[in-house]
């Protein structure tokens, strides 16, 4: 469920097709997208024994540990993008404004945060050139739990 209004539009980018972006401002450590209606929540050995590029693995996120949530619907959550440099914080499920966002700002998280413990993208970031990598459940939850409380201390 995406909470604030938005727009799809074209990324800003490169070679990353549409983004999500903000209709309306929204200020640091808002809540911008909180699951919902997830019907389908699979073990990773489970989820692995579909192709990578089956409508399975492609609709997943992880949620938590070894869990991944599948939403084969293709809502516009999934127009969010990655970014090393992101403008929104992943957090089990939950997408938080990483700063005070103006209207007009597309919103990414770091994919890091979103896939396996050393899940390679099958693409790199188009910025930076570097691979993304999924880090290890442990500190997925330390990064992520960190950067949220540093949100919302500063609110």
């Amino acid at each position: 469920m995406i909470v604030p209004q938005y727009r799809v539009d074209a990324s800003a980018i490169p070679l990353a097709g549409k983004g999500l972006f903000l209709a309306e401002d929204v200020a640091k450590g808002r809540v911008i997208i909180a699951p919902d209606n997830i019907h389908t929540v699979w073990p990773e050995a489970k989820l692995r024994q579909y192709p990578a590029d089956s409508i399975e693995a492609e609709s997943s996120v992880r949620w938590f540990e070894d869990w991944y949530s599948l939403t084969p619907e293709w809502s516009d959550e999934c127009y969010v993008n990655h970014s090393f440099a992101p403008t929104a914080l992943w957090h089990l499920g939950f997408i938080f404004a990483g700063s005070d966002l103006p209207a007009g700002t597309e919103i990414t998280v770091d994919y890091q945060l979103v896939i396996g413990s050393g899940e390679v993208m099958p693409f790199r970031d188009s910025i930076t050139g570097r691979e993304i990598i999924g880090l290890p459940w442990v500190d997925n939850l330390r990064h992520s739990a960190t950067a949220l409380l540093g949100l919302l201390d500063a609110r």
